[in-house]
């Protein structure tokens, strides 16, 4: 019935993970946020929370924290070795981008978890969410029961066992790493900047603030890389990559000379693909779980959050069984038409083609400029082309948790500081 409490799984400690539990366990919804390390964590690097998604971060209450620790981000550039520009977006004066490690994010996101009371249950792997009797049963790899709920959340990314998502993927990927930005660069610790050689060779810099409990300011490095070659990036001759990127981006040299060891930058797949419907009885798919894309247009993140406030919205307002296809037709089209145009754009910067660059620089790169379309890109930057959330709801509007007593689940292993 709409407006009954109900027993929430939630299986993915991460971005979309933690923002569901945090508001549904503080409208009083039973939630157990069930996760497969032993100590939840982030994986990855620097990352760009749009406005849209800074939205909901000040849905949730932790809007200023988030700032606290980011870069606000001003502008996208991208040049060519000789400087030329062929990728020039700014955001809205009043509408910047933020720019943090993912490992800050994930921070504030935890402690508004367990200042909200969500249990948490540590060091268990879901590998099924069968139903029975009318009710989702939780089972580990040895088909054992470990709990029966009325709705599970897959919000447990691109490693995702429940997951039927079958995506493609992309011929490119990247090796992330962090380092300290460095005073005696002259790049703006506003801005992304990237620089390519066609479409095959990419670089870029990304400012992303502070890491939590440091003080000094960090920038995301990362090297775009053909998937193929990812797996034997850890026996990488260093020197090498190092020579290879400055002749690319002289620039760099106080950045790059900082990684002396392939394990300080991380390989990255990228994989492209949607879930149709991102639901079943009982069980319902938000983040990486339901869509994933590359990160050229930086939206990864914001979709994350967007689909936890979005899908928490259709259940405050809606009866279960109504919820779910709701939540499903308020994302349809703005998740449809991300992945439309990370699908267009991301080969005309990472892939092999000849063809794909020259038309990015000498067609893309000037229309990009021109009235009406350099508002165009804005928005799409900012996540907001078409509604987030669908036609009939703005942000602004979306309801938010009224903040009843929180609620347990058995054997949960991380408990909220009385305090």
């Amino acid at each position: 019935m709409l407006g009954e409490h109900m027993k929430i799984a939630i299986v993915g400690a991460g971005i979309g993970g933690l923002a569901l539990a945090t508001l549904a366990q503080k409208a009083g919804h039973a939630v157990c946020l069930w996760e497969r390390f032993d100590q939840p964590r982030p994986v990855g690097s620097g990352l760009v929370i749009q406005p849209v998604g800074l939205a909901v971060l000040d849905h949730l209450g932790v809007g200023d924290q988030t700032r606290a620790l980011g870069a606000p981000i001003v502008r996208m550039q991208g040049h060519l070795p000789k400087g030329r520009s062929v990728l020039d977006v700014a955001y809205r004066p009043h509408q910047p981008g933020l720019a943090l490690h993912r490992s800050a994010l994930f921070e504030v996101l935890w402690q508004a978890a367990q200042a909200a009371g969500v249990p948490v249950r540590t060091s268990t792997a879901i590998h099924s969410a069968t139903l029975e009797g009318g009710q989702r049963v939780l089972r580990d790899a040895q088909g054992q029961a470990l709990a029966a709920v009325d709705l599970v959340v897959d919000a447990s990314g691109a490693g995702s066992r429940l997951s039927r998502l079958h995506a493609r993927p992309l011929g490119y990927g990247a090796i992330w790493g962090t380092v300290r930005w460095p005073r005696e660069s002259a790049l703006p610790f506003n801005e992304l900047r990237q620089r390519y050689q066609g479409a095959s060779h990419m670089v870029g810099v990304l400012p992303v603030g502070r890491l939590p409990g440091e003080p000094d300011p960090r920038a995301a490095l990362f090297w775009s890389v053909p998937a193929s070659a990812l797996d034997g990036w850890a026996q990488s001759d260093v020197a090498a990559w190092q020579a290879d990127a400055l002749a690319l981006w002289p620039e760099l040299h106080p950045f790059i000379t900082q990684i002396t060891d392939t394990a300080q930058m991380t390989p990255a797949r990228y994989a492209h693909g949607t879930l149709r419907r991102p639901f079943e009885p009982g069980l319902v798919f938000i983040g990486d779980a339901a869509h994933r894309a590359s990160p050229q247009l930086g939206q990864g993140a914001n979709m994350a959050l967007l689909d936890a406030l979005a899908l928490f919205t259709a259940l405050q307002q809606h009866s279960l069984q109504d919820a779910l296809p709701r939540y499903a037709a308020m994302r349809r089209w703005h998740v449809r038409s991300y992945q439309a145009m990370s699908a267009i754009f991301t080969p005309m910067y990472q892939s092999g083609s000849r063809v794909l660059p020259l038309l990015r620089d000498h067609v893309l790169a000037p229309c990009a400029q021109l009235p009406g379309i350099k508002q165009m890109l804005t928005a799409l930057v900012s996540g907001d082309m078409l509604p987030p959330l669908g036609g009939g709801l703005r942000l602004a509007n979306a309801p938010r948790p009224t903040g009843l007593p929180p609620r347990d689940c058995p054997g949960a292993t991380h408990r909220p500081n009385p305090e």
